[in-house]
């Protein structure tokens, strides 16, 4: 087992994987004695490297389990969410990882790689985790389902599967509050869609036949409705980037037009600007191509 990097996005299992090989490899009885796992909420600074990792590395480790199977010699170091550490504390890593290589091995797991310093990544062999493909988290919520007795219709289960982007802990999540939310009765899409935030499509076509209707007094009307029912900017901005992709009513140019603009109140709310604004900005851009032809 060589030191090990998990990146990807999440919900997509590598702290489930590392942790389910740890105990394959240990077994239940050895697994707390030859595991240390520190997470982004744990101290992690460059102290604690240099004293309980260091601390924890130099201890030996025999080569069989209280079971009789063998068990590797070596202790596996956890260090999750590492993209998190601050890039001393990611330096003093460096020595003990290679000096302690006889009885310790570590797993680094992140989200983005290019947080983690040059000489870490090279220390270990990468493994990136891809968003879960929509039939294996299908099958994951459908087995869920089944063992809380969750009533839930198969255009819900595919509804979930594409709103959670292949996070499955935001599909499970979601299935959590859905089933809270109806209290026994069947799980439908419009339950879906209230729960995970997402603009239903009737709104979003609204919006964008007051864009196409060329009066700036409807369009402004209905951003305020979509403002005041308490959807998010941001998720409209995903949710139009997909619209305007795929559209086959715009030409190449009005889409990049559209699509910088976009990007652009993206920017603009992630700085904190004013959400109702950047909107009608957003809307008069479109009504402006649109309305061209």
């Amino acid at each position: 087992l060589p030191n090990l990097l998990f990146y990807g996005p999440p919900g997509t299992g590598k702290t489930s994987t590392i942790l389910a090989a740890a105990r394959e490899l240990f077994g239940p009885e050895l697994f707390r004695q030859r595991v240390l796992e520190l997470n982004a909420s744990d101290e992690r600074g460059i102290q604690v490297i240099r004293e309980k990792v260091k601390a924890f590395a130099q201890l030996t480790a025999s080569g069989s389990r209280p079971d009789g199977k063998v068990c590797p010699p070596f202790k596996i170091v956890i260090l999750d969410e590492a993209d998190s550490m601050t890039s001393a504390a990611q330096a003093a890593l460096r020595r003990t990882m290679e000096k302690e290589s006889k009885t310790t091995r570590f797993c680094l797991i992140c989200n983005y790689i290019s947080r983690i310093i040059e000489p870490l990544t090279s220390r270990c062999s990468k493994f990136r985790f891809k968003p879960l493909s929509d039939k294996i988290q299908e099958q994951r919520l459908l087995d869920v389902s089944e063992k809380e007795n969750v009533k839930i219709s198969s255009e819900a289960v595919s509804y979930l599967v594409k709103v959670s982007e292949g996070d499955l802990r935001k599909a499970i999540t979601f299935l959590q509050s859905a089933t809270r939310l109806m209290g026994g009765k069947e799980i439908t899409e419009k339950t879906v869609t209230e729960i995970a935030g997402v603009i239903p499509k009737e709104t979003t076509d609204g919006l964008l036949s007051a864009c196409q209707s060329g009066s700036f007094e409807k369009l402004q009307t209905a951003a305020k409705n979509l403002i005041n029912e308490g959807y998010a900017v941001a998720q409209l901005v995903n949710q139009l980037h997909d619209i305007v992709v795929e559209s086959d009513d715009l030409s190449d140019k009005q889409k990049s037009v559209i699509a910088e603009k976009l990007a652009e109140v993206d920017k603009c709310l992630a700085d904190g600007a004013d959400e109702y604004l950047q909107l009608v900005s957003l809307c008069a851009l479109v009504m402006q191509q649109l309305t061209r032809n």
